[in-house]
């Protein structure tokens, strides 16, 4: 009996040890170290602060909300939810915002930032107690909010990189032309599902993309792209003709371009999916049914965008001396 006992405590120790090594073994996700009201003792009014701004600025230009929703997804994919992202670029460093892949990130979602960040520093108690890292968290859950979308429970509790070069942006974010597979392999890398990669490819349903990024299913060998349909095909050539600039940009969401909605995979059941990576999402029979589980339900899409995002908030957190507070976003300390 004592020998049996033995084996049955030294299995259950070694699955123990089995599980918390499975655990650790995906870097880019934070032990949680995040939680929901966070700086309630040293800046209490930090999210009405913070909402108050992006009210502000959506009220000013709707274009904020898609750019500032692209700016977290962009931050957080890059060395963890550090607003790496914002640093600019200075002396013999070349930063994050100016890698190829970074210079469509719309000016409106750094100013949000930025405007967000004086106006909680502007308050005593609150003057540089507050990250950047979770003032761009804030502030893409308002921005969606306000669109329209659901509002959900911010984590808190990020302290802003150390560091930020264009280097560390290669091959850590999407193309516009991946297949599935890729998009699921480059999420996993996140820590994140194929569901969750759906969700938040709905970000989206708002904000701008420029011509350059799909012009290949318009023209070429084998363009327009089957997958386009045939109307939305024709829209898209004329409001990118072949002589457009590339930077030219067009919303993203054909229908309702500035609301947060599930009208994103309405859209990519009718073949109106901007990116070849949106509409493989409903071509690849993998990932259809999704795709027409929340073009049916706006309240199952909410609740699997408000997990993914949350999920993605915890990416690559730093605490401790890993980072610090950044008194101005641009710039580090």
């Amino acid at each position: 009996m004592g020998g049996a006992g033995s084996m049955r405590r030294l299995a259950a120790a070694l699955m123990v040890a089995l599980a918390l090594a499975a655990a650790g073994s995906a870097p880019t996700c934070a032990a949680q170290p995040l939680r929901r009201n966070y700086y309630a003792g040293v800046c209490p009014s930090v999210e009405s602060i913070v909402r108050g701004v992006v009210a502000r600025k959506v009220r000013q230009t709707a274009t904020c909300i898609g750019a500032t929703v692209r700016l977290f997804f962009h931050d957080c994919f890059v060395q963890g939810c550090d607003a790496s992202v914002m640093v600019a670029s200075a002396g013999n460093n070349t930063a994050e915002k100016d890698h190829p892949n970074n210079l469509s990130l719309a000016g409106d979602g750094f100013d949000t930032v930025i405007r967000a960040k004086a106006a909680v520093d502007a308050v005593p108690q609150c003057r540089n107690k507050v990250s950047c890292a979770d003032i761009l968290a804030m502030a893409t859950r308002d921005a969606i909010a306000l669109a329209g979308g659901p509002s959900y429970a911010v984590e808190l509790g990020r302290l802003d990189g150390l560091n930020s070069t264009k280097s560390s942006v290669d091959g850590k974010l999407p193309a516009p032309f991946f297949n599935l597979d890729q998009l699921n392999k480059i999420f996993a890398a996140n820590g994140l599902s194929q569901a969750d990669m759906i969700a938040l490819s709905a970000g989206h349903t708002v904000g701008l993309a420029h011509c350059g990024t799909f012009s290949g299913r318009l023209r070429g060998p084998s363009a327009p792209d089957p997958t386009l349909d045939r109307g939305y095909a024709a829209q898209l050539q004329a409001e990118c003709p072949a002589n457009a600039d590339p930077r030219a940009a067009v919303s993203m969401d054909p229908v309702t371009p500035v609301a947060f909605d599930n009208q994103y995979f309405r859209n990519l059941q009718a073949g109106k999916g901007l990116l070849a990576s949106d509409q493989v999402l409903h071509t690849d029979p993998r990932s259809r049914p999704t795709v027409d589980a929340w073009a049916r339900s706006a309240a199952a899409f909410d609740r699997a965008f408000v997990a993914a995002i949350t999920k993605l908030g915890r990416v690559g957190v730093k605490t401790g001396g890993q980072g610090n507070i950044r008194r101005n976003c641009a710039v580090l300390n």
